[in-house]
């Protein structure tokens, strides 16, 4: 890394990166650095929280565990222990991301928040703006993720609620909740682990959903249903798996439109596939619905003093508010003069070719495919800039470094 610090008394420090910026020290960013170090390239991630997988260690509850088995969610070149359970808890999973950061030696500089990024067309180089700091490269790599804020919906009337109300990107365990009235809003997988969480403490979750909804059996005939999706999906059409996937939901776990729980039309892969809308892997929160523990309420009209007006005309009291509304895209509030993303931050461009945009920019962990996509285009990635490298080093090109960077 070198120095090229702006004439100008009032303009940040600059630095000249020899290889790429990553922006996000998640599972995306590291698994490019690690990628990119197999290439022979060097990268700096640039990290705004004090930790590598924030979102796991800081916005993640306690229950938490792999939604699939560790060999779907493995990152490049370094595998999960052996002793590790088939479904790792959020504590091992965590300790996973820390052993493959130190067997790659990867130390992201922390606390450096990206306020803003851009292409200088004129020097050919990313200016990457941190609160103390300017970065320049030849590559970006964003990383943030499809997760990177809480995604806070607007609710009438929510602000005139007298208790608390709480995303669950704070929410912990259901300790905090013993014996209360709970508004679960939201019914994806995060909503579902939160009311079944709840349960445990003798709490009575009541889960809001908005809309349909596929609910599938996390395993099938002892095997993990993604991982058999996943298998026939090489030898059979995709409609045709989401059929049998259905008749086996239906089989296993029986009719869900009668608890309120409406599926939609589009087959549950084929869904997933074209909105990223994922289904909701059963781990027991459909037999406490089925037994009145946990109860489905319609879409919520508006927020009370008290409690909640719903859209089929019931009014309910409630001690809590847990919003299970999922995460956003950041991308928007700090890559300037793009057009690669949309206004919701994601890749125009869809997977499988999402990855790489024009003047050095690339994207990871925005397949809306998990960890299996992040790895595939950290590996394509590297490659990419590692061609670029060995390019740059064979014909012996100056470093940038070696230039003025004033505007």
């Amino acid at each position: 890394m070198g120095s090229c610090k702006d004439d100008h008394e009032n303009q940040q420090d600059c630095l000249w990166v020899n290889g790429p910026i990553i922006v996000g020290a998640g599972p995306s960013g590291l698994a490019v650095s690690a990628c990119l170090k197999e290439n022979g390239v060097p990268s700096v991630i640039l990290e705004r929280s004090d930790c590598i997988s924030s979102l796991w260690q800081q916005r993640t509850y306690d229950c938490l565990k792999l939604h699939l088995p560790k060999q779907f969610c493995e990152l490049p070149l370094f595998g999960f222990p052996e002793n590790f359970p088939k479904y790792p808890t959020k504590r091992q999973f965590i300790s996973y991301m820390e052993s493959y950061a130190r067997h790659f030696s990867i130390e992201p500089k922390f606390k450096k928040e990206v306020k803003r990024a851009e292409f200088d067309h004129g020097r050919g180089v990313w200016r990457v703006q941190t609160q103390d700091f300017e970065y320049v490269s030849k590559w970006l790599v964003v990383a943030t993720g499809e997760n990177a804020d809480p995604n806070i919906p607007e609710i009438s009337g929510i602000e005139s609620f007298e208790g608390p109300v709480v995303h669950t990107s704070v929410y912990k365990s259901g300790a905090e909740f013993k014996q209360q009235r709970v508004l679960v809003v939201g019914c994806g997988n995060s909503g579902m682990e939160v009311s079944l969480d709840l349960c445990r403490y003798n709490a009575s979750p009541n889960i809001v959903v908005r809309s349909t909804i596929h609910i599938l059996p996390r395993e099938m005939f002892g095997l993990s249903t993604f991982g058999i999706a996943m298998a026939l999906l090489k030898w059979i059409p995709l409609r045709l798996l989401d059929k049998f996937l259905l008749l086996v939901a239906n089989f296993t776990l029986g009719n869900t439109d009668r608890l309120g729980l409406w599926r939609p039309k589009t087959g549950p892969i084929e869904l997933k596939n074209a909105t990223g809308k994922t289904p909701v892997l059963d781990v027991g929160v459909l037999s406490l619905i089925k037994s009145g523990k946990v109860k489905v309420m319609e879409a919520v009209k508006e927020i009370t003093r008290n409690g909640a007006k719903f859209m089929d005309g019931q009014e309910r009291e409630f001690d809590s508010i847990i919003l299970a509304t999922g995460y956003k895209s950041n991308v928007p509030s700090w890559l300037k003069a793009s057009d690669f993303f949309t206004g919701e931050g994601m890749p125009k461009t869809p997977f499988p070719n999402g990855w790489k945009g024009e003047n050095g920019l690339y994207t990871v962990g925005f397949t809306r495919r998990g960890l299996l996509g992040t790895a595939s285009d950290a590996i394509k990635i590297s490659r990419d800039i590692g061609d670029q490298w060995r390019t740059i080093k064979n014909n012996k090109k100056i470093c940038f470094s070696h230039f003025p960077l004033n505007r």
